[in-house]
């Protein structure tokens, strides 16, 4: 008969639900602590700094809040970063949903190989693509050469150092940030869904509104979070792409830390587009998950 009293107590691993635990509460709590100290003095602790930096100066002071309210191109600023964050995410989600779509209908070799072309655009340094738009879209750049040829136009246009050429840099950065997290989803819808509902007489279009669309929103939610967050904080192309007519919050806080040495309100703007960035992901979140699609990740 064998030994009984060698055999782990499972009581021990119960959790109150009634689930079996590895883990002790302690030894969780152990494994934990390294990641929650890295957090607390990586994160944590330089936002709370930022945020004391903007409030008090040494005393409670919110001139500098006052200052980003009162003068209109203060909110200008803002509100050119976040249209151009919008633009380029839903850019990003317009072209790049079909790319996802395609390489998830490929097979597993040519679905590598399609996510390797993917990375390799993720993988070449931001400054070298900024550079890149910069000589393609120049007065004599590579587009207006090619359109004077063709007889298309007759003097250059002008397409730099604008918001559109801003949108088109940011979106060709941010791209794979979106494909490659629908792709993810997309891989993870079970096929018979589809087959049962191709069966059921559902055609290619109605099969996809009603089945892989919904299925897929919670890689769209990913794609569309990071590229968003992303195009806020972006400097290197917009600073290069854009021009100084082109000025949004990440430029300007450089100026105001770097140039102009002035702490407290380049600490504001980040702190109001640290709120406003919150606030813009929890509405990213309940609009997404009025999907039972996204619903059923939860």
């Amino acid at each position: 008969m064998a030994d009984v009293t060698n055999r782990p107590n499972e009581q021990n691993f119960r959790r109150p639900g009634g689930s079996v635990s590895r883990y002790s509460p302690a030894l969780s709590l152990a494994l934990v602590a390294p990641l929650m100290l890295l957090m607390s003095v990586g994160f944590l602790y330089p936002i709370g700094s930022l945020i004391k930096l903007s409030l008090f100066t040494p005393a409670l002071d919110l001139t500098s809040y006052r200052k980003i309210i009162e003068q209109p191109i203060y909110l200008s600023v803002m509100a050119r970063t976040f249209r151009i964050a919008l633009f380029v995410t839903i850019t990003s989600f317009v072209l790049g949903y079909p790319v996802a779509l395609a390489m998830a209908s490929l097979k597993r070799r040519l679905a590598a190989a399609a996510a390797a072309a993917v990375f390799i655009a993720l993988w070449s340094p931001v400054l070298v693509r900024s550079y890149a738009w910069i000589v393609l879209l120049q007065r004599n750049g590579v587009a207006n050469n090619v359109m004077t040829e063709l007889g298309l136009i007759e003097a250059p246009l002008k397409l730099i150092y604008n918001e559109g050429a801003v949108i088109i840099a940011m979106t060709h950065v941010l791209l794979p940030f979106m494909v490659l997290p629908i792709f993810a989803a997309l891989r993870s819808i079970p096929q018979e869904y589809v087959c049962a509902a191709r069966s059921l007489g559902a055609g290619a279009s109605t099969a996809f509104l009603r089945v892989t669309l919904p299925l897929s929103l919670p890689g769209v939610f990913a794609g569309c979070v990071m590229c968003f967050i992303l195009a806020l904080g972006f400097y290197i192309t917009p600073a290069l792409v854009g021009g100084p007519r082109t000025l949004i919050v990440a430029t300007l806080i450089g100026q105001q830390a770097t140039v102009l040495l002035d702490w407290p309100f380049a600490a504001a703007l980040s702190t109001v587009l640290l709120i406003t960035t919150l606030i813009m992901v929890l509405v990213f979140r309940k609009a997404f998950s009025t999907s039972k699609g996204f619903a059923s990740v939860d």
